[in-house]
């Protein structure tokens, strides 16, 4: 059974803790207006996150952006716990010196959206003090709910970054070099280098060779890359500030605002207008 807050302004949901028994919910593709944190354990299950697929096992916590598309399935039991907020009950990008969420559970344009649990038991105890927390519906409830969510949050940051190093391929042709230098290479022009031929111009390859790497290991696209990344920038820019979509764009090297309205709906599947309306609007300029 769900526990559920919503939000009294606007009547949407807040704040959300489930327990499930099976992946009936998940068998079909679908965006969220929301984060969702799913905490799942299996001998076996797929699971499709924009346009990759996973095969997991055992205990996996799944870590999902709002309008991020995923579905879960499995043919065998499955069971676990899911838990959305809405950036309006949590500003993730509010507290990111402290958490560092952006990046590791969320928003991460090259890493994966899902990491082995090591230390399942304390979650287990995270999220048993936020459902009798719910249950009471008390004074400062939503500051005590906060508290709890910010130490889940914090120690999946932990455990995410430690199964990232623990699964970092170890090559010795060169090609984790240029892996990283790719990644490095986006991080600081996104803004005006967009195609995967201006990035393999600046680490002198080929645009096969910087093609076949990203796909093996990454099992993407260099173009996926790239456009995940600005998306990323963009829906920031969305969310924290009120600054027109012409300004956003422009900003991020699209000087046709038409164009790239229509290039965020393909990747996010909503307009950037709708995307402000229902995840967040101007919160940098309210703190």
């Amino acid at each position: 059974m769900a526990q559920i807050i919503i939000d009294k302004q606007n009547g949407e949901l807040a704040f959300r803790l489930e327990r499930f028994e099976n992946l009936n919910q998940f068998d079909h593709l679908q965006r969220k207006h929301y984060y969702s944190i799913i905490l799942l354990n299996a001998s076996n299950y797929k699971l499709s996150v924009d346009l990759s697929n996973y095969e997991l096992q055992g205990y996996q916590m799944i870590c999902l952006s709002p309008y991020q598309p995923f579905m879960l399935s499995s043919e065998e039991p499955c069971q676990g716990w899911l838990l959305n907020f809405h950036p309006d009950f949590f500003c993730t990008y509010r507290h990111q010196n402290e958490i560092e969420t952006e990046g590791v559970l969320f928003n991460n344009f090259y890493g994966l959206p899902h990491f082995q649990i090591s230390e399942e038991g304390l979650f287990f105890n995270l999220i048993d003090q936020i459902s009798k927390e719910m249950d009471r519906d008390s004074i400062a409830q939503h500051e005590v709910l906060v508290a709890f969510l910010k130490v889940f949050l914090i120690e999946a940051v932990r455990q995410k970054k430690q199964f990232d190093k623990e699964i970092v391929p170890k090559f010795s042709d060169g090609q984790s070099e240029i892996l990283q230098n790719l990644v490095d290479s986006i991080e600081k022009n996104y803004c005006e280098l967009h195609s995967p031929k201006d990035y393999a111009d600046v680490l002198c390859v080929s645009t096969k060779t910087l093609a076949g790497i990203v796909k093996k290991y990454l099992k993407q696209t260099p173009s996926d890359l790239i456009s995940n990344r600005i998306v990323i920038a963009a829906k920031r820019e969305l969310y924290l500030t009120s600054k027109p979509l012409k300004q956003i764009a422009a900003g991020l090297g699209y000087y046709d605002e038409f164009y790239f309205s229509r290039f965020f709906k393909r990747k996010v599947g909503v307009s950037p207008d709708n995307y402000r309306r229902t995840v967040g609007f101007a919160k940098l300029e309210r703190l």
